[in-house]
């Protein structure tokens, strides 16, 4: 317990010494410390991204959920063919600190899962927004993408979520 709690004091207090190092964050990306934002999704304030792509969207948890969970030991994901509300629970993510629902930010119908997860739960911390998505969408009301946030917008919310813990 006193180590975890020197681990969390230790990571908080370089996020705060790295703020100021976000000019070399890659381009194609906005970085908060150690969280990437990436620019192209969308994000729900519930930490999940969103990748749409045609008649398909990608849903995943972002590097600031990963993060803040810690090393994720195993996920719960739905069945293909089931269907998903905007808002609601479709997964788990269970980590060395807590377990999490994982809510979908868009309605739709799950055209595909990432069984690599059962096989490979850390591809979430080590490629969030790669590997290590979740569910494939077939989005039912597109229009949903517009309540979500845009980078910069998350980023922002990101940090003053932070401040406030």
């Amino acid at each position: 317990m006193a180590l975890r709690m020197w681990a969390s004091s230790t990571a908080n207090a370089l996020r705060v010494s790295c703020a100021s190092k976000g000019h070399l964050a890659p381009a194609f990306s906005l970085s908060r410390c150690f969280s990437t934002v990436l620019d192209g999704l969308k994000y729900a304030s519930s930490h999940e991204w969103v990748k749409h792509e045609g008649s398909v969207a990608t849903i995943g948890i972002t590097d600031h959920a990963q993060d803040h969970l810690g090393e994720v030991v195993f996920v719960e994901l739905p069945e293909p063919g089931g269907s998903v509300s905007h808002g609601g629970s479709f997964g788990a993510v269970e980590s060395v600190k807590a377990t999490s629902d994982v809510n979908s930010p868009i309605s739709g119908e799950i055209v595909e899962v990432n069984s690599k997860l059962s096989e490979s739960p850390g591809l979430i911390n080590s490629s969030p927004y790669e590997e290590g998505w979740m569910i494939k969408v077939k989005p039912s009301s597109p229009s949903e993408l517009e309540s979500l946030m845009g980078p910069k917008e998350y980023t922002k919310f990101c940090e003053e979520e932070d401040a406030a813990h």
